[in-house]
């Protein structure tokens, strides 16, 4: 039993699941919107299991992916993926255990979402290829995680609504904003390996000037998400609120760098939730 045990705390460690709380709170703002309410226990859990089968392939194939560059980083070095406690066997079938178990949900979801099932799969495992050879690696984190809302409102409607394109394109630079400001860390890392990141390539200055520029359009696109999906005072002010966190966030990392992982984890973990929240009470009072 401990051993199993162990097997999976090391597996929940190699694909950082508490960072699921970034992505999943916009599948269900999604979901409520689309539903103008609730959408059911069945689309619940199919929601959370495609989610979560989604996140873990694609930090499965980054962290397989990247096990050359991870050994070296002295930030990464110890992660199950390079230290040995996870092999590499068992991250392929881990792989390709959740590539299966999301095409699968999505099967039981509708035909749209079986559909779209591997375009964003492909999407979302593109991430670590990108930074090799390009700086627009942060934007497609950003649209990895922006898939998100529009995969909320397919399962809910079958199709993709106007709304949750602009939901999805406020989350992609508000993720991108993020991971700028996160890649601060592995500035000189990446220069000295040869890795294509805003950071290495624009310096500190530049890039949380971009990363600036990025959340103040994810706050103008989440305004345009509450305006088209016709939401009311309660989502307006989780708009609000977000450019709230986010200037807070940027005063963290511009104060002083060790405070990047203060604004990466809790800000913008608190984020997602209190958006949801505000999402809840604007639908439970109309």
């Amino acid at each position: 039993m401990n051993r199993i045990l162990k097997q999976i705390n090391d597996f929940s460690e190699l694909v950082a699941f508490k960072h699921s709380v970034f992505s999943l709170p916009f599948i269900f703002i999604a979901m409520l919107v689309a539903s103008n309410g609730w959408f059911g226990w069945s689309l619940l859990f199919l929601g959370l299991f495609a989610a979560i089968s989604a996140r873990n392939f694609a930090m499965g194939v980054n962290r397989y992916l990247d096990r050359d560059i991870d050994i070296l980083n002295p930030r990464t070095n110890k992660r199950p993926s390079v230290d040995g406690r996870v092999s590499n066997s068992s991250m392929i079938i881990f792989i390709v255990i959740n590539a299966i178990l999301f095409i699968g949900v999505c099967y039981l979801i509708n035909p749209l979402a079986l559909k779209l099932s591997v375009p964003f799969l492909l999407i979302i495992g593109a991430y670590t290829i990108f930074k090799r050879f390009s700086s627009l690696a942060h934007i497609v984190l950003g649209i990895s995680l922006g898939l998100a809302p529009i995969a909320g409102a397919v399962a809910v409607l079958g199709f993709v609504p106007t709304w949750s394109l602009y939901l999805a394109i406020g989350v992609t630079f508000w993720v991108a904003g993020f991971d700028l400001l996160y890649s601060l860390q592995d500035m000189e890392f990446d220069k000295a390996n040869n890795l294509h990141s805003i950071p290495s390539k624009f310096g500190a200055s530049k890039t949380m000037k971009i990363a600036l520029l990025f959340h103040m359009l994810t706050v103008l696109f989440f305004a345009i998400f509450v305006h088209s999906a016709d939401l009311h005072i309660y989502s307006w002010l989780a708009v609000v609120f977000s450019g709230i966190m986010l200037s807070y966030e940027h005063y963290l990392v511009h104060k002083d760098f060790t405070k990047i992982d203060k604004a990466f984890f809790t800000v913008n973990g608190y984020l997602g939730f209190m958006f949801l929240f505000m999402i809840i009470l604007d639908i439970a009072t109309h």
